[in-house]
């Protein structure tokens, strides 16, 4: 019986960006040709290439977020990612003052970007932004969910 190997493909499409200086962000599709359909592509364009969790006021990553991270970091050494600039944005929930939660986004994103080049992953392409309580995730401000570090591709 032969094998049958489905092709991949590498597809960018264009995301929605938060607010600010970045410019479009993109979307890496690595599957097959249907996987990569141009309506898949649409229909997950919300999604962002990595999101950590973060406990109530802490920029400590857990040992689920380091293992994400660390599988993210070999990612990041395909050569096809290599001329990329990757957003790391932090982000609070709206417990606390705006200012301290601002500070705890940006030491969340910093974190992140710690342990990534604790790896070998060439940071130089990172923009490392904290949005504090701006951006929640939900309709919630208060929800856990809110404290969190994304990544994506934005060129």
């Amino acid at each position: 019986m032969k094998a049958v190997l489905a092709a991949a493909m590498l597809v960018v499409a264009p995301v929605a960006a938060p607010a600010g200086d970045l410019g479009p962000a993109r979307g890496i599709c690595i599957g097959t040709a249907e996987e990569c359909s141009a309506a898949n592509i649409l229909a997950s364009a919300a999604t962002f290439d990595l999101m950590v969790n973060f406990e109530l006021d802490s920029d400590r990553l857990s040992d689920e977020a380091r293992a994400n991270l660390l599988e993210f970091a070999k990612e990041l050494d395909d050569p096809r990612l290599a001329n990329v600039t990757i957003a790391v944005e932090g982000h609070t929930d709206a417990i606390g003052p705006e200012s301290y939660n601002q500070d705890l986004s940006e030491r969340r994103a910093h974190a992140v970007v710690r342990f990534l080049r604790e790896q070998g992953a060439d940071v130089s392409r990172f923009v490392v932004r904290g949005y504090g309580e701006s951006s929640p995730r939900t309709e919630d401000p208060y929800d856990p969910i809110n404290r969190r570090v994304e990544t994506r591709i934005v060129q």
